[in-house]
């Protein structure tokens, strides 16, 4: 019973490292898109999802994880980028990707042709996609899993680069989801929100890429503290709000 408790504790652990953004930074985003959206844009959403906000169900494409009838969609949340190169749909997963399927549930929904259960489902993806999107780990490049082969100590817990990314730096803030999307919202004027709006999906991959020299700038002997933090949380603060801004933009394209 205690090796089962052990292995349960263990694959539950690494299930949760490979997740896009922790529940609050996921959430963020979907407030701050909640928070942008057009009259029109809200009062249809909110008769599609009825009680559920947006940041509330920010989540739920990690959640279905524990339903084997989602098992699809498990490759959905990342997607490849190699150095220095652009996207190439031939090195992605099979099932397919963040990218492609941020797309094709986008097209869909604008299609305006879905079953109900089915807008649902797609509209709580895409929620969640677009923030996997902004992850800078989540585009990854190829030979790490995302930063989750990458072993460090985080303040003396042994984790590794992903969990960093995900939800640590977020965590060690010690604000709620509406405290830090309420700080980010603080610099959304019109011109940052209309530059923000006007880069598409492709862009997106490419600011992935940009970051890869901070998120990849880990000491020899693999111990992050407060340094990190410090020099790199604004790379965390940048992302949720693109991916926040940018789903309200696209939200509004679609039910505006």
């Amino acid at each position: 019973m205690k090796k089962f408790l052990t292995l349960l504790v263990f694959l539950t652990s690494a299930a949760f490292q490979s997740f896009g953004w922790g529940q609050n930074g996921h959430r963020v985003v979907g407030q701050l898109a909640e928070w942008h959206l057009s009259k029109k844009a809200r009062k249809n959403i909110e008769a599609i999802l009825g009680h559920e906000s947006l940041p509330m169900v920010a989540n739920w494409m990690d959640e279905i994880r524990s339903d084997r009838k989602y098992n699809y969609t498990a490759p959905w949340h990342y997607l490849t980028v190699e150095d220095g190169k652009g996207y190439d749909p031939a090195i992605q997963e099979k099932g397919g990707n963040a990218y492609e399927k941020a797309l094709e549930i986008i097209a869909a929904l604008k299609s305006g042709s879905l079953e109900e259960a089915q807008e649902i489902e797609y509209l709580k993806m895409l929620v969640h996609l677009v923030g996997d999107l902004h992850q800078p780990l989540h585009v990854g490049r190829g030979d790490d899993k995302g930063g989750n082969d990458i072993d460090v100590f985080y303040f003396n817990q042994k984790t590794n680069l992903h969990s960093v990314w995900d939800t640590k730096m977020i965590e060690g803030q010690n604000l709620s989801f509406t405290e830090l999307a309420r700080h980010l919202n603080e610099r959304a004027d019109k011109d940052t929100i209309s530059k923000l709006q006007s880069a598409d999906l492709a862009d997106w991959l490419k600011e992935a890429q940009s970051f890869r020299p901070m998120v990849y700038d880990i000491p020899e002997n693999k111990r992050l503290f407060y340094d990190y933090g410090y020099k790199y949380f604004y790379v965390v603060e940048d992302r949720l709000f693109a991916a926040g801004i940018r789903l309200a933009g696209i939200l509004n394209d679609i039910y505006g």
